[in-house]
């Protein structure tokens, strides 16, 4: 994270049940355990909000 740590206003983490784990950028869906059915690799979601142009 320290690579956006410039550009995040607002980190918000929102408790959940069932094994649900989702990460959402300006209201954009960028992963989802829910949908995948497996946690991230790591560096996935990084990944991602690069490709995607989020931040």
């Amino acid at each position: 994270m320290e690579e956006f740590e410039h550009k995040i206003q607002d980190l918000v983490l929102i408790p959940s049940r069932g094994g649900v784990f989702e990460v959402v950028v300006d209201d954009k869906l960028v992963y989802s355990k829910k949908q995948t059915g497996r946690h991230a690799e790591h560096d996935e979601i990084l990944e991602q909000i690069r490709a995607l142009g989020l931040i």
